[in-house]
């Protein structure tokens, strides 16, 4: 039962934090905001209240510190809810939006609880903020701090992840429900899952209505230092912040790395039409970027504003967050979605020298996770290759266009694949950088799935309900003779067979290229057991079967998922393939040759000008002070990518040794890939026959 008369205490001892900070005797909030003219505390009881158990004003002199309001509250504490409420200026013309009547939403809350209200005075009430208590029985558990160069990363959603009736799981869609899944996590091999937005979005419309398009893959904040309250079991006010630490917890306890995807790019708030929740009503000016003396927003993310990332308060504001996802969460790293916007200064320009992707590389809390740019944006900025600093790695935009077009079998495409194959060099050597900066994927959440890659000519996004008119048209996608599934086609059981077999090899091979290729690879959640969006290459509103993981797939694909764990294992065991740096062309590996070299199909000189996407290359073992442990064997990938079969000729070097076939996307199952390296061994002959898009990788038969 909350106290009903509070005590306010009025002295700063300290330097500020902010948001709501418990101690033994309650709890003290503090807010910041420059052009306040008075500031109130609601505190409530119950999470369905309209109205606030306690208003508390705070004194604009002996509560205001500067731009920091703050006040202290006695006899409160974990799982007090509240709301902020500001006076001011209200003039949206010159970008003020304050409202004594809006409730608003801490910047710096650590959880949200309920959803939007709109009764009849019709003034919108927000999720409430909770306070939280961040204690927790981590049981010793630490960030595991894996090298980016051993990492393989797994994109999932944790809603869509369990909520297919057939994930069998106690709590669907939810942080528990994937305590169930992580055995299957560890049996695939990943190093790290990647999860989609878990930071406050809107569940409904400000009105309490749902929304138009319901938001599914959360790239939509409301509130950055709050676990998303739709993914917990329990609804009890704050229950998902000891669920989040529970998963994480679990993950780690499995050896699994947790990256978090975050959005530090725009807000839910809108541009001038949309609702005032949190930043707009506290001090509009410093949180946006904003046009024409203040009246309209300046949109770099498409989502109608753009946050002032690199104001000193929003700067703060992002570290902060950032440190407490690290502290109190133990997330191993981030994901930062549309990074360029990171770079980009308080006139919109972009900045080379930004001061927060600096002090982000560079924050002494921050120094062992793992930091991965999304480096582009809406606006046209696209950073790919040139992000700021050695501590970055990035998307590999670059990696995935490439990859999709060599298998589909593009022209003129040898030297693109050669050098996304051997870590893309020309994109991170010249600033310093090593393999691991690329973050290699061929898809992800926005786009089509692998499967749809090789089902679908066109995206396919009717259901989105934008008349197909959303979603990217550069796919570098094909079908293969038929548009999607199978099952219903218009065409005779040996086409339809053909067609399929073609399908299963293009996405072996690109599977095998990612696993296969310098750099960190990045799968999407359910590529490894074909799962389909049936051509929507845009499901961001689609929280039902179109996006959720079918896990009938793991038993009707289990061939393709057993290729896959072999694959990731081997890479996993393999420095041969995970290079720190470079491998060059022209210096001597551990045999006496070029680290890496490429060869035509005759064995001889590569034409790189030539049409035809058809390639040998030869890595060789590292030397014995790169690989102490004496594991690294020389790797030959062999790949024919064309319609035709080809004979391929080995180079005359590799005739010096025996091989033995580890993987061929042509072969039948089980004899695509030898888990225990003991496949068969190569002719003696030197010559062997790739059928029609399908790619060999044989490895030396002793390191």
């Amino acid at each position: 039962m909350l106290m009903r008369y509070p005590q306010i205490q009025t002295d700063l001892k300290s330097a500020p934090s902010y948001g709501a900070i418990t101690t033994e005797s309650g709890v003290e909030f503090l807010v910041y905001s420059h052009s306040a003219t008075a500031m109130r505390l609601l505190l409530y009881d119950q999470v369905g209240d309209l109205e606030p158990a306690e208003v508390i004003d705070l004194d604009p002199d002996g509560d205001r510190w500067g731009d920091v309001w703050r006040g202290f509250v006695r006899g409160i504490g974990h799982g007090q809810l509240y709301h902020l409420q500001a006076d001011g200026p209200f003039d949206p013309n010159r970008g003020y939006w304050f409202d004594g009547s809006r409730r608003l939403i801490d910047p710096y809350a650590h959880a949200l609880a309920g959803d939007f209200q709109k009764p009849a005075d019709g003034i919108i009430r927000p999720p409430k903020c909770v306070v939280v208590a961040d204690d927790f029985d981590w049981e010793g558990d630490r960030c595991l701090n894996y090298d980016l160069a051993d990492s393989v990363i797994y994109e999932a959603h944790v809603r869509g992840f369990t909520k297919h009736p057939s994930s069998g799981v106690d709590a669907p869609g939810t942080y528990l429900g994937m305590l169930d899944k992580i055995q299957y996590l560890k049996s695939l091999g990943i190093t790290a899952i990647e999860l989609m937005p878990v930071h406050e979005f809107p569940i409904l419309a400000p009105d309490g209505r749902p929304l138009d398009r319901p938001n599914y893959w959360g790239y939509d904040p409301m509130a950055f230092f709050s676990p998303h309250r739709g993914y917990a079991e329990s609804r009890e006010p704050g229950a998902q912040v000891e669920e989040f630490k529970t998963l994480v917890k679990e993950m780690h306890r499995a050896g699994i790395e947790v990256i978090l995807d975050v959005v530090f790019n725009h807000t839910c708030e809108g541009n001038e039409h949309g609702p005032v929740l949190s930043f707009k009503g506290l001090e509009n000016h410093t949180y946006y970027l904003l046009d024409h003396d203040g009246k309209y927003y300046r949109n770099y993310s498409g989502c109608g504003n753009t946050i002032n990332c690199n104001h000193p308060v929003v700067r703060r504001l992002i570290m902060d967050c950032l440190r407490h996802w690290v502290l109190n969460y133990h997330v191993d790293g981030f994901r930062f979605d549309l990074a360029s916007i990171l770079s980009r200064g308080r006139d919109g320009n972009l900045n080379c020298s930004s001061p927060l992707v600096e002090e982000i590389a560079e924050d002494p809390v921050l120094a062992r996770t793992k930091i991965i740019a999304e480096a582009w944006d809406a606006a046209g900025a696209y950073q790919v290759g040139s992000f700021w600093g050695i501590r970055w790695a990035e998307w590999n935009g670059r990696y995935r266009d490439d990859v999709r077009r060599f298998w589909r079998g593009d022209g003129h495409m040898l030297g693109a694949i050669a050098t996304r194959l051997a870590g893309s060099s020309d994109l991170y050597e010249h600033s310093g950088r090593s393999p691991e900066a690329s973050v290699n994927l061929i898809t992800t959440h926005d786009g089509f799935t692998l499967n749809d890659l090789v089902s679908f000519r066109q995206k396919h996004n009717h259901a989105n309900g934008e008349n197909n008119g959303d979603g990217d048209n550069h796919n570098c996608s094909e079908n293969y003779g038929w548009e999607g599934e199978l099952r219903n086609a218009e065409l005779d059981p040996a086409t339809c067979s053909e067609i399929e077999e073609v399908r299963t090899r293009q996405i072996k091979n690109m599977m095998a290229t990612l696993l296969l290729s310098h750099g960190v690879p990045m799968l999407l959640s359910g590529d490894e057991c074909r799962r389909t969006q049936w051509g929507n290459n845009n499901a961001y509103c689609q929280d039902n079967e179109i996006s959720w993981f079918d896990w009938n797939l793991i038993h009707e694909h289990r061939e393709l998922l057993r290729f896959c764990r072999v694959l990731i294992r081997f890479r996993r065991e393999q420095p041969t393939v995970r290079r720190r740096r470079f491998p060059r062309g022209d210096s001597n590996g551990s045999n006496g040759r070029p680290e890496v070299s490429w060869y035509g199909m005759r064995g001889d000189a590569v034409d790189w000008h030539s049409e035809l996407n058809a390639l040998t290359c030869l890595w060789s073992a590292l030397p014995a002070n790169e690989d102490p442990e004496g594991l690294s064997r020389d790797v030959m990938l062999v790949m024919n990518a064309t319609p035709g079969s080809h004979v391929f000729t080995f180079p005359q070097v590799a005739m010096e040794q025996s091989w033995r076939l580890f993987v061929d996307t042509a072969a039948k199952p089980p004899g695509d890939i030898y888990p225990s390296l003991k496949g068969p061994a190569a002719p003696n002959s030197g010559r062997v026959i790739l059928k029609p898009r399908s790619m060999r990788c044989y490895v030396s038969d002793s390191p």
